[in-house]
């Protein structure tokens, strides 16, 4: 088993915010049909109202993120650099000690 951990950050511009909100509720409708093992992910909205983070931890055979692989996720992915003020930036991460949060 290979789990990876990331985050992702990103900031839309103001007039896009509900359309980036609207993205991101596709995903996790379909992740709620389809519930992927694996997988745990979580998208937070910043105090700024434009800055929106997202959590990725996946634990798979080959490492791969089962989010990646929805379609809901390829549309949103297709899209966010158009919605963006600042862009992605993706941090990958090594714990280095964590209390409750990388339990199962």
């Amino acid at each position: 088993m290979s789990r990876q951990i990331a985050v992702i950050r990103y900031k839309v511009r103001a007039d896009q915010v509900a359309e980036n909100e609207a993205a991101v509720r596709r995903v996790f409708d379909q992740l709620e049909r389809e519930q992927p093992s694996g997988l745990r992910y979580g998208t937070f909205k910043g105090d700024d109202g434009q800055t929106f983070v997202h959590f990725v931890i996946t634990d798979t055979e080959d490492g791969s993120s089962p989010v990646t692989k929805l379609d809901s996720f390829k549309a949103f992915s297709s899209s966010v650099r158009g919605r963006c003020e600042e862009m992605p930036v993706r941090v990958d991460l090594t714990p280095v000690g964590s209390y409750r949060l990388l339990d199962a």
